[in-house]
């Protein structure tokens, strides 16, 4: 039947699998024959605007969403270590990395649902079983929002320096007043290469990997300068808070000991606000434990992975 792709090159082939993966963890590009042969028409369009990537197998799929001014390459310490044991879907924002930057919709993305309404989509297209979702800083609300939006697969969220809301409100600290988010973007607005130069360091601390902070700012100067400044907009300005009591998911909060953007006190807040959350906290100057505490970062994922075990049909 045209349009049909054999039984025999559907994605669920373990040996096409097996070369999917060994692609991804030695680094080497996927070629565009299996990107073709693993996803329907509709999977190729969502592809194509997300850069989604798929690689390893499991009973359950673990979902990782990059952060503001990032993109998917920022997981290459953690993806190789869980595509082992689950299905791992990769993908880019629309307007970072490698995304389809022609499908950017400024009144569409001028609202974190409309990059939830994306997640929800890769979920149908891509998951198989339950969903383990990764989120880094404001993915991790966008996470949360295409969860609490029925239906939903999602089993499981970890959310690495999340924060529902970055403006200071009366006893809700969320690290910066209402001018310092103002000044920020009014930066951003006049001078756009200046602030990623000053912020990514900032960004990512790390002050010992020196080397973080320059991929930190290449990132986000390769970042379109309009689409960086709305989205900058709309994660800084965004409140979710009300939403964090309607997540019933189990929820893994990975928050920094020193992190200038995501301070303690808005993970102890989280931990305190989400009905079926866990925190904990990772010794590390910065933003990005995952790119500058691996290690630590894929242990905490494990011990709280461990006790959803038979949620995730892996006991």
């Amino acid at each position: 039947m045209e349009g049909t792709i054999p039984d025999l090159v559907q994605p669920t082939h373990g040996i096409l699998r097996r070369i999917i993966l060994i692609i991804a963890i030695t680094g080497l590009q996927a070629d565009p024959l299996f990107q073709a042969i693993s996803f329907g028409a509709i999977g190729l369009s969502i592809q194509k605007r997300n850069n989604v990537n798929v690689i390893g197998d499991g009973p359950a799929t673990m979902i990782f969403s990059h952060g503001f001014g990032c993109d998917q390459t920022m997981w290459r310490f953690l993806a190789p270590t869980f595509a082992k044991r689950y299905r791992t879907v990769l993908y880019d924002l629309v307007g970072s990395g490698s995304s389809d930057i022609s499908a950017y919709d400024p009144v569409k993305y001028d609202t974190l649902k409309g990059y939830a309404d994306d997640l929800r989509e890769i979920v149908n297209e891509f998951a198989v079983g339950p969903v383990i979702f990764v989120g880094h800083s404001v993915s991790a609300m966008i996470g949360v929002l295409a969860d609490i939006d029925p239906p939903s697969h999602f089993a499981a969220h970890i959310m690495i320096g999340p924060s529902p809301c970055y403006i200071n409100d009366a006893d809700y600290v969320g690290g910066f007043t209402r001018s310092d988010i103002e000044s920020l973007l009014e930066t951003l607005e006049s001078n756009y290469l200046g602030w990623s130069s000053t912020m990514a360091p900032a960004i990512m601390g790390a002050p010992g990997q020196p080397e973080l902070s320059t991929e930190l700012t290449n990132s986000f100067c390769r970042t379109d300068p309009d689409i960086a400044k709305q989205f900058a907009r709309v994660t800084f300005m965004s409140d979710n808070r009300a939403d964090l009591a309607k997540l019933k998911t189990a929820s893994l909060i990975l928050q920094c000991s020193d992190d200038l953007i995501a301070p303690i006190q808005v993970g102890e807040y989280m931990s305190r606000t989400l009905p079926n959350s866990t925190l904990k906290i990772i010794d590390n100057v910065g933003h990005c434990p995952h790119l500058s505490e691996p290690d630590a970062s894929i242990e905490a994922m494990n011990a709280f992975l461990q006790t959803l075990r038979c949620d995730l049909d892996d006991c």
